[in-house]
């Protein structure tokens, strides 16, 4: 089927992003819920451990996102250019990839966790009970790691119903354990652990039945394929420049944590349900750029120009207007949200003290989660790990400057100078993309 232009209108984009900006709010209410079970035990250390064991799973799991990534991008490409058998290549051979990375990190689990704590400089109570934490999480490495794979397939082939039927799934079933396993059986920190594992793995199982029956009706695949030397190094390659980017990304994170850390367990506390704020807002306007990583990916396999124009345009200037409507959304909610998250008095009020830079947040970020998906659908993974490193050292540059003299606030203030570092090195790099296509145009139409 030709891709047209034309067909890239507001409505199409919203048929591909709703599902997944529904999808994406049960994630972050994840996390609201984690912190607001554990925080209304009435002990902040708990908060904190949360914060620093989520931390410390980012970087071991998180870190390997780029498997959901490349296979969005790759698999759109490979729809795009009509060729169901590479899509079906694509999605088995990182599989394999996601199930390799699961074993090493099952067997590298002690050492993982010690030294992750060994570098965090928090008290003792924080310390134990996140080691509780992550004892029970990394449990679910093969299940997540997996999950990751078979969202990229069905987003790469805008099945994003697919994903929101699984991502409900998964994120509703935690909630409900985790309020049974904390407030109903008293298991702490370690239930909310536990809760994740079982939803986890439910949910691979069904999404490995829903991908099998999906790529059935397609062309019968070449298992040879797998590991053929080109198509495999690409797929290295790719995946190994965003692995580096997001761990670029995740260390932005975890350095203001552990930053937070040091100015006590109150505004550890009041700074993780701050983050909470900003994780939802950001999974919110992923929708959009998930719907660019879906089209562009269809416009660089089909090597369609205006195709890509078109999509940028259209996700972009849709994912603008949910920033606004989301900076409103939580200038309102704020208050009666961080009552719920904590009962500690001193923990709401150091929230609300440093509330502005969370209200800020969706118009500081949404334009380097759009280039983001514009990229990723490109598969210009090295554009991206380049970006990120220069990110990570003005960031550091930022934070070394501002946070001696200005705090927390000057901690705050670093972290969103390294959104506007991010934007600013992407579009740098982003002419290279409409400009291979159009080369593609002129070479054809000579």
């Amino acid at each position: 089927m030709k891709l047209q232009a034309e067909d890239i209108t507001r409505r199409r984009v919203l048929q591909i992003a709703w599902p997944i900006i529904l999808a994406n709010i049960t994630i972050p209410l994840l996390g609201l819920v984690d912190t607001a079970v554990v925080g209304n035990l009435g002990d902040a250390a708990l908060i904190g451990a949360i914060a620093i064991g989520s931390m410390v799973f980012g970087f071991v799991y998180w870190g390997f996102g780029f498997l959901r990534m490349s296979t969005t991008g790759l698999v759109a490409q490979a729809d795009g250019a009509g060729k169901p058998e590479l899509v079906k290549i694509e999605f088995y051979r990182a599989l394999l990839l996601a199930l390799i990375i699961a074993v090493v990190l099952l067997c590298l689990q002690v050492l993982i966790i010690n030294y992750s704590l060994g570098l965090i400089d928090a008290s003792r109570e924080v310390e134990q009970a996140a080691k509780s934490y992550l004892g029970i999480r990394i449990l679910s490495a093969p299940a997540t790691l997996l999950n990751f794979v078979i969202i990229g397939l069905f987003l790469g082939l805008g099945k994003t119903r697919v994903t929101l039927v699984l991502q409900v799934l998964m994120n509703g079933l935690n909630i409900i354990l985790d309020l049974v396993f904390v407030l109903v059986l008293g298991w702490g920190v370690e239930g909310v652990a536990l809760a994740t594992v079982i939803a986890e793995y439910v949910v691979l199982v069904l999404g490995l039945v829903l991908a099998v029956k999906q790529l059935q009706g397609s062309h019968e695949m070449n298992f040879s394929r797998l590991f053929a030397a080109k198509e495999f190094r690409k797929m290295l390659s790719v995946n190994s420049d965003l692995m580096l980017r997001t761990l670029c990304l995740l260390f932005v994170f975890a350095w203001f944590t552990n930053q937070s850390a040091k100015l006590g367990d109150d505004l550890l506390a009041a700074n993780s349900i701050l983050l909470q704020f900003i994780t939802f807002t950001a999974f919110v306007l992923d929708g959009f750029a998930l719907a660019a990583e879906r089209l562009v990916g269809q416009a660089v396999g089909a090597r369609n120009y205006q195709y890509f124009r078109r999509s940028v345009y259209q996700t972009s200037s849709l994912a603008l207007l949910l920033a606004f409507v989301l900076m409103l959304i939580v200038w309102l909610a704020h208050g009666i949200t961080i009552n719920i998250m904590t009962n500690v008095a001193s923990v709401r009020e150091l929230a609300n003290d440093y509330i502005i830079w969370v209200v800020i947040a969706p118009l500081l970020s949404f334009a380097c989660f759009q280039l983001d998906g514009i990229f990723i659908g490109a598969t210009r993974s090295r554009e991206m790990r380049n970006s990120m490193l220069v990110t990570v050292i003005l960031f550091l540059v930022s934070w070394y400057f501002l946070m001696p003299r200005y705090g927390n606030h000057g901690l705050w203030m670093a972290l969103w100078l390294s959104y506007a570092f991010r934007s600013l090195s992407l579009l740098w790099y982003y002419p290279r993309i409409p400009a291979s296509l159009a080369d593609e145009v002129t070479e054809v139409n000579a």
